[in-house]
Order: C-alpha cells, then sequence, then structure tokens
C-alpha cells in the first residue's frame, strides 16, 4: 500500500468534484473549491473519520470493498478504480467484477433524477442504484443477494418477483427477458455469471427452458409497464432507457403523461415513500 500517494489521490480527486457534478447542493461559503471530507464520506457510506484518515496518511488499510465504495463516491473512471486498486495494494479487479462500478457520466445523469423513479441496471439485470421514488415504486432490490439480485433470474425462479406485474403482463415479460438472456449467453458464452444463471433456470423452470429452446430473438426495448402498487393499485407508466455501451449498464426511468391518473399516484407515491 502506497499510503502517501494514495492520500494525494484521493485529496485531487475530491478537489476536483464540484457539489453540483454529484447532485449535491452548493450551500453557504466554502473554503475548499471541490467537495468537503464529510461530503464524500456520506457519498461513499462511510465515517467521516475513516475517510479523513486516508487523506491524512493514516488509519487502518482499506479494504477491497471501501475502495470500491470511495471509487463510486468519487465518480472514478474505471481506469481512476484500477489505479486506486493499485494503490491500496491490491490487483486490478477483473472485468467480470466490475458490473458494480456505474460509470461517472451515468452517475452524473442519475443524480439529477432525484424525484424521478429511476434506477441503475448492469447487464446481469441486478440494480447497482435507485432513488427513493423507485424503492417505493417497485421496492428496494438492493436487499437481495447472490443470484438473485438478478431481476434475469428472478423472475423465473422466485413468484414474488411478478407480484407488481398483472397477470396478462407476464408472457411477453416472460419472453423479453428470455431474450436478453439469451442475447448475453450467445455474444459471450465465457462469462460465468450468465453461463450461471442460464444453467440454473434451465435446470430449474420449465417456462425458461421452453422458450429457450426456440432462441428467443428481440429488440432493445422497454416496452410501457402496468406496476400494481400494494397501496395505489395500477400504474401505467412509460419506460425510458439511457443506454452505456462501454459499461453495459442502463438508467431506466419509469414516466406517466402529465395530467393522468398514473401521474397524480406517482406524485403521491413520492410522498408516500419518504415516510416508509
Amino acid at each position: 500500500m502506497d499510503r502517501a500517494r494514495l492520500a494525494e489521490f484521493l485529496r485531487s480527486r475530491r478537489e476536483a468534484l464540484q457539489p453540483e457534478d454529484v447532485g449535491l447542493p452548493r450551500g453557504g461559503r466554502r473554503r475548499t473549491g471541490g467537495l468537503r471530507r464529510e461530503e464524500v464520506a456520506v457519498l461513499s457510506d462511510m465515517s467521516v473519520d475513516y475517510y479523513s484518515r486516508l487523506e491524512q496518511r493514516r488509519g487502518p488499510h482499506p479494504s477491497e470493498q471501501m475502495l470500491a465504495a470511495i471509487a463510486g463516491g468519487l465518480r472514478l473512471s474505471l481506469e481512476e478504480r484500477d489505479h486506486l486498486f493499485r494503490l491500496g495494494g491490491y490487483a486490478v479487479p477483473q472485468r467480470t467484477l466490475r458490473a458494480d462500478h456505474i460509470n461517472p457520466g451515468m452517475m452524473r445523469i442519475f443524480d439529477g433524477l432525484e424525484d424521478a423513479a429511476a434506477q441503475v441496471v448492469n447487464y446481469l439485470g441486478e440494480t447497482l442504484k435507485q432513488t427513493r421514488l423507485s424503492r417505493a415504486l417497485i421496492g428496494d432490490e438492493s436487499l437481495r443477494t447472490g443470484m438473485a439480485r438478478s431481476v434475469l433470474y428472478r423472475w423465473f425462479a422466485d413468484p414474488a418477483a411478478r407480484s407488481i406485474f398483472p397477470e396478462d403482463d407476464h408472457p411477453p415479460h416472460s419472453r423479453l427477458i428470455a431474450a436478453h438472456l439469451h442475447e448475453l449467453y450467445t455474444r459471450d458464452r465465457t462469462d460465468p455469471r450468465v453461463t450461471a444463471i442460464v444453467d440454473a433456470l434451465l435446470a430449474g423452470s420449465a417456462e425458461f427452458a421452453a422458450m429457450w429452446r426456440e432462441q428467443p430473438i428481440t429488440g432493445l426495448y422497454c416496452p410501457p409497464k402496468r406496476i400494481q402498487h400494494p397501496e395505489l393499485g395500477l400504474l401505467e407508466l412509460d419506460c425510458q432507457r439511457l443506454i452505456d455501451p462501454d459499461q453495459t449498464q442502463m438508467l431506466v426511468v419509469y414516466t406517466a403523461p402529465s395530467g393522468s391518473e398514473s401521474h397524480d399516484k406517482l406524485r403521491l407515491l413520492s410522498v408516500i415513500g419518504v415516510q416508509h
């Protein structure tokens, strides 16, 4: 671990970020041109004391998990994240382990959508980050662990994953998800995580196995969604996707036409979600 260079690197990247870059208000007079240490600590989900000691060339040797959290908090690029790991004395993470790292550009857009029902999803169907309204609408998907983190897996393996959608909408959803998995598997059969999901579903889901034999193919499309909320009833929503080809991630945003019943329900949900 190169403690001195690690401290200098963290400080330089913190000072290069402005509050507006991470969705924070500028507030009153600031003694520093960039972010404060306490702001980086909050963004990285760690204590101010822990982060401050790293910048002061003291404190414990950070784990890979802590460095990954700091990389996300500082909105580091993948190249910068690799450098941070090297300074921390670790090998650069493998490509297959980078599915949890959100591209800085994607994070900047996400930070500006605090009041929207938005989430960042990786190519495996794992939700990496959600707004409060997204959690209120479809639940907190960060609570999942293991293979169940992937909605591609959950849809066929866990009946509860379908509970927020009307039953009539299940067949087209199933085909879209099976087609997406088929495209991932065909594109790169060396990806162990994709292969593990496909193998598990072929063994455990007759529905998926039947669709898989048909070699389903569909375009990259996010059709309108009907979501059955337990308190507000049915919401009819449009779905927009912003694709980041380099990261194989997408930003998904659910909206409703202004003046519609579903739009009013989304506004009400933004209040209910904060209270729960």
